[in-house]
């Protein structure tokens, strides 16, 4: 943590960073957020497994709604962008009282609009699992589980903000470790409110463990409540331990101003906007898979949580990308953005190459782990193995779209995101999919995200993204 630190202040004083000092520069940003991201992901694989312990149709009840809960995580997660570039801009050109004015601003104007989330999703929830496609077999405990989730956006909602404001001033650790015992908690309380109270033979001793026997509402609770200890201790640490964000330094205004609030809308709406497009195209895919039966729906909610495991890698170093090149825009250093967007993107590649080598030959060992259903197992382990072979330039797309979140630039990627997903999985989705069944659907998303790494790679070479780089 001291060296990056070092490290950083060479970048916001515009001392010279050698090609090995950015490499590791980047590899220390990236190892925190990358452990961050894998807690992520493993949360909804301990879900995942926890509830496939209890059958098909309670794993195919959470399957149906994971894209919705996504829609809303992804919103919180680019609203709190937002904010954090503009911190990372201010940091890299030493102005830290303005980072902590456009803090103050974030935390307000972050949680009211989490709360407006709250209340649309809980208006949708009792249709929802009838609109996707769902049956009454599956409907109530889908619409009670995405129903808690929605009650727990407020805290998912500054758990976003504060880990992207202690990332944009460089802290990575922090966000890291404390996603880490999130993960721990999710354990913890899924243990107790999933299952009933049963006797565990453990060495041979025999111990009574008490259960609330909640089942797919139980998995619900335990995340949101993981998410809220998370949330305050995160928030906590923010204001008052950081060194270049605590509140405590000096007072000041929570109170929004528009041009802090414009200039987040300008980075975010984009974001937004391509994530809701996006998300809406997940759930049509679900609406594709829905009537290939309760196995296919369980297999590709499964196959796209193990994915994670592969993909989460990408967004940790995008991530570092972000801050990396936020700060240097914000230092005016145009060659060193460029410089430590290609180390990033290449990085991110090569990880995820390594990861998808793994996936492909450990897609049965995961699959095995998250469901004793035969069926299910042969049609995860086929979408895994096909999606393998993505994974590469799935990375090109994700770190670069990281790159150009730090410089501001969220516009045009996000159209060249959600058009991609549109014109190319859904189509060819929608035209396998009746012909191959899931294995149609996940040809079609291997297809779009190659292609999708080669157009963000092509933008990224053109360099017109370092254009947005503001004048001091």
């Amino acid at each position: 943590m001291k060296r990056s630190s070092y490290l950083l202040s060479l970048l916001q004083n515009k001392e010279h960073l050698s090609f090995r000092q950015q490499l590791q520069l980047t590899v220390l940003l990236s190892i925190p957020a990358i452990i961050a991201q894998f807690s992520s992901i493993a949360m909804q694989y301990i879900d995942a497994s926890m509830v496939g312990s209890l059958g098909a149709h309670a794993s195919a009840s959470i399957g149906l709604v994971v894209s919705s809960t996504w829609l809303f995580w992804g919103i919180c997660t680019t609203v709190a962008a937002g904010f954090s570039v503009q911190v990372a801009h201010r940091i890299g050109a030493n102005d830290r009282k303005g980072a902590r004015a456009i803090l103050r601003q974030a935390i307000i104007s972050t949680l009211l609009f989490s709360l407006v989330l709250v209340a649309i999703g809980a208006v949708v929830a009792p249709r929802l699992p009838y609109w996707l496609g769902g049956d009454n077999s599956i409907a109530a405990d889908a619409s009670k589980y995405f129903l808690i989730f929605i009650l727990s956006l407020p805290a998912l909602q500054l758990n976003f903000l504060a880990s992207g404001m202690l990332r944009s001033s460089g802290n990575m650790h922090i966000p890291s470790a404390l996603n880490v015992i999130m993960t721990i908690l999710d354990v913890i309380f899924n243990f107790f409110l999933i299952f009933p109270s049963r006797e565990l033979h453990v060495l041979g001793f025999s111990l009574h463990v008490p259960g609330a026997n909640l089942g797919v509402v139980g998995a619900a609770l335990g995340t949101a409540i993981a998410y809220f200890v998370t949330a305050v201790l995160l928030l906590s640490y923010l204001i008052t331990k950081d060194k270049n964000l605590r509140l405590t330094k000096e007072k000041g205004s929570f109170r929004p101003q528009k041009n802090i609030l414009k200039k987040a809308l300008k980075i975010s709406f984009p974001m937004t906007l391509e994530h809701t497009v996006i998300m809406g195209a997940q759930i049509l895919s679900t609406v594709i898979v829905a009537p290939l039966g309760v196995a296919s729906i369980a297999a590709n909610s499964f196959a796209i949580t193990a994915e994670g495991l592969c993909y989460m890698p990408g967004y940790g170093i995008a991530e570092a990308a972000t801050t990396l090149v936020g700060q240097s825009f914000g230092a005016q250093r145009k060659h060193l953005a460029k410089r430590f967007a290609y180390i990033t993107v290449f990085l991110g590649m090569l990880v995820m190459s390594v990861m998808g080598a793994i996936m492909y030959f450990a897609a049965p060992l995961i699959m095995r782990f998250m469901t004793p259903d035969t069926e299910i197992i042969s049609l995860g382990v086929m979408a895994l193995r096909i999606e393998a072979f993505a994974e590469p330039m799935f990375a090109a797309s994700i770190v670069a779209y990281g790159v150009f979140v730090g410089a501001g630039d969220t516009l045009v990627p996000s159209i060249m995101n959600f058009s991609s997903i549109w014109a190319i999985r859904l189509v060819l989705a929608a035209i396998l999919a009746p012909v191959m069944g899931l294995r149609g659907v996940w040809i079609a998303m291997c297809i779009e995200l190659c292609f999708r790494g080669a157009i963000f790679l092509f933008r990224l070479f053109k360099s017109k993204w370092l254009n947005e780089m503001p004048v001091t």
